[in-house]
């Protein structure tokens, strides 16, 4: 009967020295994992703010498609200096996207409330996602919808606040995005829409290629439906209102 009462207490404490290893273990690897994302993260940033990044996951995933979709491979971008891109351009960009760019942090709360009642009303899902979180959705994550992702989101958006000038995250945002099928960035979309270089553009186009920011592929920034001439309207309205940029 003691040897049976011994063997348990021997098992029991084999076990609780098991688990607590494991625990132990397990806190160790999460620890580890936690510092190398924060590293990598933090050097993926500071990369950015000197070199001009080469690709997005959302051109790979777009050119996968395309040959899924059987028609040739095409990622058509040319990267442009802040200075080359039209002013017009800059002020379409936040009079369509974000209207509080210069002033906020990244993040507009305002914005995101307003998304989220709309949201809950409708099926029509609208984003109240900044300039600044696109741009770090668009450098640094997987395309997709998910809580996850919306935590890197705005843990990359801190980072390029931090790090980036409002200047360089709009050289990054207006050279990455999609603008159309197989199109990203400006200069690219410029050339294939009005066959004119993005230092060239006037408020019109400007604000025609803003209007198709949240769609670039279903809409066409010369073949605008009524609702698209609205918008432009709506975005060459705010242009006006908030006249030049200080970057």
């Amino acid at each position: 009967m003691a040897t049976k009462t011994k063997s348990r207490k021997s098992s029991s404490k084999t076990k609780g020295f098991f688990n607590n290893g494991v625990v132990r273990l397990v806190l160790r690897i999460l620890k580890l994992a936690i510092i190398v994302f924060v590293a990598a993260s933090l050097f993926g940033v500071l990369f950015f703010k000197f070199v001009n990044p080469p690709f997005t996951w959302l051109m790979i995933q777009r050119g996968f498609e395309r040959k899924a979709d059987g028609k040739d491979w095409k990622i058509d971008k040319k990267w442009v200096a802040f200075d080359d891109i039209a002013d017009n351009m800059k002020r379409a960009a936040v009079a369509a996207e974000d209207q509080t760019f210069l002033e906020n942090h990244g993040f507009d709360f305002k914005a995101i409330e307003h998304a989220i009642q709309k949201n809950a009303k409708s099926k029509k899902l609208i984003g109240g996602s900044t300039i600044s979180q696109q741009t770090a959705k668009n450098v640094f994550l997987y395309p997709g919808r998910s809580f996850v992702r919306k935590g890197f989101e705005a843990w990359f958006t801190i980072l390029i606040e931090t790090f980036w000038s409002k200047k360089r995250i709009m050289e990054v945002y207006l050279n990455v995005i999609e603008m159309g099928d197989g199109i990203y960035g400006i200069e690219a979309a410029s050339q294939a829409y009005f066959h004119k270089p993005a230092s060239k553009l006037t408020k019109r186009q400007a604000a025609a290629i803003a209007v198709i920011f949240p769609s670039p592929l279903k809409w066409s920034a010369t073949r605008p439906t009524r609702y698209l001439k609205h918008r432009q309207y709506l975005i060459m309205k705010n242009m006006r209102r908030l006249g030049p940029l200080e970057f």
